[in-house]
């Protein structure tokens, strides 16, 4: 029997990590949902983040993946926003 829902650790950084203001969330999701729902749940909680939306980049476990890449149970994701600075 397959569980219906995983469980990820996301990695925030920046904007993300600014608006949340933790480093870090763990977040229970339905079954195959694409790491890309991950960024929509964040936006719906913090909707100054939609800005962020379009050029975030994701990470799993320490690889950038494509937006509609899976998300599987124990995964750690990273959002990456455009970083500016010098």
């Amino acid at each position: 029997m397959s569980k219906s829902a995983i469980t990820v650790t996301v990695k925030l950084f920046a904007a993300y990590q600014e608006a949340f203001k933790v480093s870090e969330l763990v977040l229970e999701f339905p079954n195959s949902m694409p790491v890309k729902a991950v960024c929509d749940r964040l936006i719906a909680e913090h909707p100054e983040l939609s800005q962020w939306r379009d050029i975030t980049r994701f990470g799993i476990n320490l690889i950038f993946v494509e937006p509609d890449t899976l998300l599987q149970d124990g995964d750690e994701v990273v959002l990456i926003p455009p970083v500016s600075g010098g």
